[in-house]
């Protein structure tokens, strides 16, 4: 676990805007959240400079693309030493298909969201990274049906809550 940064209720309103519509301006940013530009666009920087604001970027709408699937891979690694992990991350890091990957615990090791143009694609990938001596013992995947479910926006009212419900 990392520190938290501090930050108070107008740091909160900002980034909870900023997660809903980032490319806002300042002005429209200051307004929403109820103070005047200059001290808004401080505190925005601030959050940047500090990483808690890491990026902005857009939500694509993939079904406009073109047909693709989402996989959810369990993958289990044959090893477990740090140099295992750190192999197989880097190993991981390469392909660009794996969008989201966790570290995790339970039965497996990890957690990977692989989008892929279709089931053949996806499966090529896979012996691909199992010919290339990622260190993965075994692999389970689940293909998404149907999303209906899609929250790009954290609950950080509740993350931040002076409150804990531990």
């Amino acid at each position: 676990m990392t520190s938290a940064v501090p930050f108070d209720r107008f740091d909160l309103k900002i980034l909870e805007r900023l997660q809903r519509e980032g490319r806002c301006s300042n002005v429209d940013l200051a307004n929403a959240v109820g103070l005047s530009p200059s001290p808004c666009l401080l505190r925005t920087k601030r959050m940047q400079a500090v990483g808690l604001i890491r990026s902005y970027g857009a939500d694509i709408a993939l079904e406009k693309l073109g047909d693709h699937v989402v996989v959810f891979s369990e993958i289990t690694l044959g090893s477990h030493t740090p140099q295992d992990f750190r192999k197989f991350e880097e190993s991981a890091a390469k392909h660009e298909e794996i969008i989201e990957c966790y570290n995790v615990s339970g039965g497996y090791d990890y957690l990977l969201k692989i989008v892929a143009p279709g089931i053949g694609y996806f499966q090529a990938l896979m012996d691909k990274m199992l010919e290339d001596d990622m260190g993965i013992e075994r692999f389970a995947s689940r293909i998404v049906l149907r999303q209906p479910l899609n929250r790009r926006e954290y609950p950080l009212n509740i993350i931040a809550s002076r409150k804990r419900w531990e």
